[in-house]
């Protein structure tokens, strides 16, 4: 059953800076989904972020410019804006306790660590959102999580990445057009 009306929020951090670190792996699915719907993202104050439409069936696409830790204001705000529940949120992200080349759909689920769900789940209140999430590794032995995360992927990630970030598109276009049941027990398994 195709549901209308989807918010899907990719997480990152603004600034070129940030652009292609391993925290912004949101923003970067989001970017190729945009093109394979040759949207354009724009500005939006009311919700703090980039912001693109796509008009059928409605999806709306988020990059919150809030930085990570408070993304859960920029969420909301398009959220109430939108008159949608969480439960047609779908949020784009990374996380360390998988590997490169390995996604994870869920309906919902906890923090897991991640500040960027925290400020979700504070300020929508549950922790009952979809959310896709994209495997970075672990910090190597010696390296600080911060600066794991906000540094780049390695030669030998980057080898993959391309893979997963069209399996990520893919597994988005399944959920939007079949159901999250679905798009889980096709992408919950794939490996690059």
């Amino acid at each position: 059953m195709i549901i209308e009306n989807w918010l899907i929020v990719g997480l990152g951090n603004p600034g070129t800076q940030y652009d292609y670190t391993r925290h912004n792996i949101g923003f970067v699915v989001l970017d190729q989904l945009a093109q394979h719907w040759r949207l354009t993202f724009k500005e939006e104050r009311r919700y703090q972020g980039w912001w693109a439409v796509r008009t059928s069936p409605k999806v709306y696409l988020l990059k919150p410019q809030t930085y990570m830790n408070r993304s859960g204001q920029s969420v909301r705000a398009a959220l109430d804006w939108l008159k949608l529940p969480p439960t047609q949120l779908l949020v784009i992200y990374d996380d360390m306790a998988l590997p490169v080349g390995r996604l994870r759909l869920r309906k919902e689920g906890s923090a897991g660590g991640h500040n960027g769900i925290k400020s979700l789940i504070e300020h929508l209140g549950t922790q009952q959102f979809p959310r896709l999430r994209l495997g970075i590794d672990q910090p190597p032995t010696g390296q600080e999580t911060v600066d794991y995360v906000l540094g780049r992927f390695s030669p030998l990630q980057k080898k993959v990445l391309p893979l997963v970030v069209d399996a990520a598109t893919a597994a988005v276009e399944l959920a939007l057009n079949r159901d999250l049941d679905q798009a889980m027990n096709t992408y919950n398994a794939w490996q690059a």
